[in-house]
């Protein structure tokens, strides 16, 4: 087998990050620069303040990669990056200094979609060794919540996906209806921990059969609207309402996930994506799935470049490059 180290870049959204890995599987650096404080005061994501930051950042984080992965650009093979889909100011710091690198140190290059880096996750993980294909992945994150059953590296079939908001935004949002910090998911899961799951008993959205294994948001996040009207806000309950909420949805991603993986017959449920590090998801997954469901570790769930060099390894190893004149592509799709 052809082996790989690769330098993965990822600046799709709000991290600015860099790793080095070898083969697909062994992590030699990893490094995150997060933008979360600096939106924070905007109450989410600033496309152009994201962009800006990243051209900041990225020769530093990258740098940083290099030198704690102990190697030069000689030991490398191959220079991977996000190329899709994301913020296309974002994108483009990362696009372009990929560029930059494979044609100043003669690399190939590898533009690589975003959710397959989060499909791909799982093999940075001990449980790398257990899995057998096929297995069904929820991805579910700010900007993203979708089943895909992977049949093998690089072969996806998509299953289905939210229809308005992505999970992570429902969280966002939310939160900020709640009056809790952003990004609304580690808050709202903080405050439910305290909480009462049946306090409100919210809308499970139930799909029409031509709708499949698709997700709402919309119907949930209208009524805790709703709910919150009816306090003023020093009376809110705020932990009883991050409960019930955040219940909700996590009824709705493990029903349709649990349904899916044994429709089609998968040995496995793997989960994906920021919102996969919610530990109320977890558990219901793990207590519904009937099969082994698999996690990444926290710095894995979030926007990561690990994760695209394991997507990018299997690329590699099977001849496949790109060239100088690949553009971001800020709705691309992974089938």
């Amino acid at each position: 087998m052809r082996a790989s180290r690769i330098l993965a870049i990822e600046t799709s959204c709000d991290e600015t990050a860099a790793a080095v890995v070898d083969n697909g599987r062994i992590i030699l650096s990893n490094v995150i620069a997060s933008q979360a404080e600096l939106h924070a005061q905007y109450g989410g994501i600033f496309p152009e303040v994201a962009s800006r930051k990243h051209v900041e950042m990225i020769y530093p984080v990258v740098d940083q990669a290099m030198r704690e992965a102990f190697i030069g650009f000689d030991d490398l093979n191959c220079i991977a990056v996000t190329r899709g889909p994301g913020l296309v100011g974002s994108l483009l710091v990362g696009v372009n200094t990929a560029k930059g690198l494979a044609l100043a140190r003669n690399k190939p290059l590898l533009g690589i979609n975003h959710i397959e880096g989060h499909i791909s996750s799982l093999w940075l993980t001990d449980h790398a060794d257990e899995i057998e294909f096929p297995v069904l992945t929820l991805v579910v994150s700010g900007g993203h919540t979708d089943l895909y059953l992977v049949l093998d590296h690089g072969r996806y079939q998509y299953l289905g996906g939210t229809l308005d908001d992505a999970a992570g935004e429902a969280f966002d949002k939310v939160g900020r209806l709640l009056g809790l910090p952003y990004p609304g998911g580690p808050a709202i899961d903080a405050a439910a921990e305290d909480g009462n799951p049946n306090a409100f008993h919210f809308p499970r959205a139930v799909m029409q059969q031509e709708h499949g294994y698709n997700f709402s948001f919309s119907g949930l996040k209208t009524a805790v609207l709703r709910q919150t009207k009816q306090y003023r806000p020093e009376h809110l309950p705020v932990r009883d309402l991050a409960a019930s909420f955040q219940a909700a949805v996590v009824d709705m991603l493990v029903e349709k996930t649990v349904r899916a993986a044994n429709d089609h017959g998968v040995t496995a449920i793997h989960l994906a994506g920021g919102v996969s590090a919610n530990r109320a998801l977890r558990m219901a997954m793990f207590e519904a799935a009937g099969m082994p469901v698999r996690v990444p570790p926290q710095n894995l769930c979030t926007d990561n470049a690990a994760m695209i060099a394991a997507a990018a390894h299997h690329h590699f190893i099977n001849g496949r490059q790109d060239f100088l004149d690949m553009d971001v592509i800020p709705s691309l799709q992974l089938v």
